[in-house]
C-alpha cells in the first residue's frame, strides 16, 4: 500500500486522527513501535491465568463527547457500561461508608444539591459547596477563571479551593480525589486552570455529561483492535514492532522511515507521548528545535496500579472510593467486566511517593487500605497479585511547566497529536481523541492538504 497519510503511534490519538482520515477517503498507515496496541491505554496478558489484565483502570465520563464518537465509529460503543448520572460510594479514613449522588438537575444545580445531601460532611462543610458554584459553568457563561491570571493561573489547585471557601473536609472527600483522577497531580503541585477546565466539562449543562462510563473489557478490546480491524477492512494498515523516523525534504515532510524501509507520504501525524517525541528525528527540523526542547523538559508523573485477586468475593460495587490514601480508587474487575474471579484494581494517581517501592510493598499497601475499607477482605484469602508502574503515564501541569504545542508545526505535512498537544484538558483519553480528531480534521479541510481519492 502506497499511504495518503502515516500515523505514528498506535494508542487512542493516532486511532482516533486515522480513522478521521479513512472516512475522508485517505489510505491510512498506522505504525507502532511497540509489540502490541493502545500506548499507555492497553492491557497485557497474566502469564500464570491468561486473564487480560489494563495496564492501569480508566474511566469515561459522560462528557467524553469525542471518545464515545470515536467508539461509535469503529463499532465499540456496546463495549462500555453508563451510569444514569454520578453516584459513587466513598469510605473515609474513619471507615465511614457514604454516598454521593447527583440528581437529574440542571448545572450547577446538581452538584449544590448532591453535596448538599451528602452524610459524609456535616452542614457547615456542605454549605461551603455553594461558594464555588458559579466558578464551574459552562466557558460561554462564566469569562471567569481560567482565563484571569490572577485568578488560577498563578494558583495551585488547593490555593485556588481554599480561595474560594471550600471546607477541608470537602477538599478532602471530594476535590482532592477528583483532581487527583483528571491531573495526575498533587492539588499542592497543578495549576487551577486545568481543573477549572475539567469541571466545566464534567459538570456542564448536561446532567449526563457526569456519568461515568465504565469500560466493559480489557482496553485493548475496547478500542485499540476494534479500529485496526476498521480500519484494515477499508483499506488501511496497522504495523506493530515498527519504530519510525520522520524523513524530511527541505521544509516538508517526506515520509517515514522504519528501520531500513523508507516509506514516502505528504502526510504524517505524530501521536508519540512527550518523552519520546525527540527520538522521531535523526536532526530535529528547522523550527521544531522549541518543541522538542520543550517536550524533553515536561516532567512525568506516574500511577501505580495494584491487581489484588482474593478467593472470595469482598466488594459488590464497580467503583469506590478511598479519600486520604495512598490508593484513592477500588475498582472491582468482576463487576466490571464479569468473571467469578474477585479481582480488585487499585489506582494511585500522582504517585510520586510510592512508586519506587518494590512489588510486595504496594501490595502490602494496597492490601492494608483494603482491609481497612472493606470488612469482607478482612476474612478473604488473598490468592496472587500484580503492580503495575506507569512511571511516565501523565506530563506535570504545574504552573511553571514548559508550554503544550498546537497541532500545526513549521514542517509542512506533519502534525502532532496526542494527550500532551494543548486541548485544554490535562493527559486523559479524551484530550487523546480530540487531539487526534482536530488533527486529522486540519487536514481534511485544509485547501492544501485536500485528501481527493
Amino acid at each position: 500500500m502506497t499511504p495518503d497519510a502515516i500515523v505514528i503511534g498506535a494508542g487512542c490519538a493516532g486511532f482516533a486522527a486515522a480513522t478521521v482520515l479513512t472516512e475522508a477517503g485517505a489510505r491510512v498507515l498506522v505504525v507502532e513501535a511497540r509489540p502490541g496496541l493502545g500506548g499507555r491505554a492497553t492491557a497485557f496478558t497474566d502469564p500464570s491465568t491468561g486473564e487480560r489484565v489494563d495496564n492501569g483502570q480508566h474511566i469515561l465520563m459522560g462528557c467524553y463527547t469525542d471518545t464515545l464518537q470515536f467508539l461509535g465509529r469503529i463499532g465499540a460503543a456496546d463495549r462500555v457500561r453508563w451510569q444514569s448520572g454520578l453516584k459513587v460510594s466513598m469510605i473515609d479514613r474513619a471507615g465511614h461508608h457514604s454516598v454521593l449522588a447527583l440528581p437529574s438537575l440542571p448545572s450547577p444545580l446538581h452538584l449544590l444539591a448532591g453535596v448538599l445531601t451528602w452524610e459524609a460532611l456535616n452542614w457547615s462543610e456542605r454549605l461551603s459547596v455553594l461558594r464555588i458554584g458559579s466558578m464551574i459553568k459552562s466557558p460561554a457563561n462564566n469569562p471567569g477563571a481560567r482565563n484571569n491570571p490572577a485568578e488560577a493561573g498563578c494558583h495551585t489547585v488547593r490555593q485556588w479551593l481554599m480561595n474560594h471557601g471550600q471546607a477541608p473536609r470537602l477538599c478532602e472527600m471530594f476535590w482532592e480525589p477528583l483532581a487527583l483522577a483528571a491531573l495526575n497531580q498533587s492539588i499542592d503541585q497543578a495549576e487551577a486552570s486545568h481543573f477549572i477546565r475539567v469541571l466545566e466539562r464534567v459538570f456542564g449543562p448536561d446532567p449526563s455529561a457526569a456519568a461515568l462510563v465504565m469500560p466493559a473489557v480489557p482496553l485493548d478490546e475496547l478500542y485499540a483492535e476494534p479500529a485496526r480491524e476498521w480500519l484494515q477492512q477499508r483499506g488501511g494498515e496497522v504495523r506493530v514492532n515498527a519504530p519510525a523516523r520522520v524523513m524530511v525534504e527541505g521544509t516538508r515532510v517526506a515520509g517515514v522511515r522504519v528501520r531500513d524501509e523508507a516509506i514516502a507520504a505528504p502526510l504524517v501525524i505524530s501521536t508519540v507521548p512527550w518523552h519520546a517525541f525527540h527520538q522521531l528525528f535523526d536532526e530535529v527540523p528547522a523550527g521544531l528545535e522549541e518543541t522538542v526542547a520543550n517536550a524533553t523538559a515536561l516532567a512525568s508523573l506516574p500511577i501505580v496500579t495494584v491487581n489484588l485477586w482474593f478467593d472470595a468475593v469482598v466488594m459488590d460495587e464497580p467503583l469506590i472510593g478511598l479519600p486520604g490514601r495512598h490508593f484513592q480508587w477500588i475498582f472491582d474487575r468482576r463487576a466490571i467486566v464479569g468473571g467469578d474471579a474477585s479481582h480488585l484494581s487499585l489506582i494511585s494517581s500522582g504517585a510520586e511517593t510510592i512508586v519506587s517501592q518494590t512489588n510486595d510493598q504496594l501490595t502490602a499497601t494496597a492490601l492494608r487500605e483494603v482491609n481497612e475499607a472493606l470488612p469482607a477482605a478482612r476474612s478473604a484469602r488473598l490468592r496472587k497479585s500484580i503492580a503495575v508502574r506507569e512511571k511516565r503515564s501523565t506530563f506535570s501541569l504545574a504552573p511553571d511547566a514548559p508550554p503544550r504545542p498546537g497541532m500545526l508545526t513549521a514542517l509542512d505535512g506533519f502534525l502532532l497529536a496526542g494527550d500532551w498537544i494543548e486541548t485544554g484538558l490535562p493527559a486523559t483519553i479524551e484530550s487523546a481523541v480530540i487531539s487526534g480528531h482536530r488533527a486529522a480534521l486540519q487536514i481534511t479541510r485544509s485547501p492544501g492538504h485536500q485528501i481527493t481519492r
